[in-house]
C-alpha cells in the first residue's frame, strides 16, 4: 500500500489508456489477458474499498475507476483503440471522419443509394439488390479489419508513420463502409 499512498500524495492519475493498465503504446493486445487485468485493477480501485479513507484518497480510487472504464471500453473495440492511438501519436482524427466518399467505392455507393431509393418507394426488386449489397459491403469490412490487424501487428513490430498513415486511410474507409452497412439495414428491416 506504499505506492497507493505515494500517489494518493501526488493525486496524478495515469497519462493515459495505457498507463492505466501498465502496458506500452501498441495497436495489437491480448484482449484476454487485459480483461484479466481489467477485472484485477477493478477490484484494486473500487471505491468501495475506500469507504472509511481520506477524501482525496476516495475521489482518486472513483476518477481512477472511470479512466479504468473508459480504457477497457476502448481497448476492447480495434476501432475505438486505432483511433486512441493515432489520436495519441498526434494524428489528426478528424481528417478520418469526413464524408468523402472513397474513390475505389464511387460506382457501388452510387448504385446502392440508387437501390435505397427505389426500395423506400417500395420496389422488391431493389430490395434484392440492397440485399446484395449489404452482403458485399458486409464482406469489405470483413476485409478491411483482416487488414486493420494486419496494420497493427505490423506497426507494433516495427512502428513507422506510413503505418499509422495507412491506417487512417483504412479507417476512413471503414467508416464509410459502416455507414452504407447501416443504411442497408435499415432499408431491409
Amino acid at each position: 500500500m506504499r505506492l497507493w499512498n505515494l500517489i494518493y500524495r501526488m493525486n496524478a492519475l495515469p497519462a493515459d489508456y495505457f498507463a492505466v493498465f501498465g502496458i506500452s503504446p501498441q495497436l495489437a493486445l491480448d484482449l484476454p489477458e487485459l480483461q484479466r487485468q481489467f477485472y484485477v485493477l477493478s477490484k484494486q480501485h473500487h471505491p468501495d474499498r475506500f469507504a472509511r479513507a481520506s477524501a482525496d484518497e476516495q475521489r482518486y480510487a472513483l476518477d481512477f475507476t472511470s479512466l479504468l472504464n473508459d480504457a477497457w471500453r476502448v481497448f476492447r473495440d480495434p476501432v475505438a483503440r486505432a483511433e486512441y492511438v493515432l489520436k495519441l501519436l498526434g494524428y489528426d482524427t478528424a481528417d478520418s471522419r469526413t464524408n468523402t466518399v472513397p474513390a475505389e467505392l464511387l460506382e457501388e455507393v452510387f448504385e446502392l443509394n440508387m437501390a435505397l431509393e427505389e426500395a423506400r418507394d417500395g420496389d422488391s426488386g431493389a430490395r434484392k439488390q440492397v440485399a446484395e449489397a449489404l452482403t458485399h459491403f458486409t464482406a469489405l469490412r470483413q476485409d478491411l479489419d483482416v487488414e486493420r490487424d494486419r496494420i497493427f501487428a505490423a506497426y507494433d513490430a516495427a512502428p513507422a508513420d506510413t503505418h499509422l498513415e495507412t491506417l487512417r486511410s483504412l479507417l476512413n474507409r471503414r467508416r464509410y463502409i459502416d455507414n452504407l452497412v447501416r443504411d442497408a439495414q435499415q432499408a431491409l428491416s
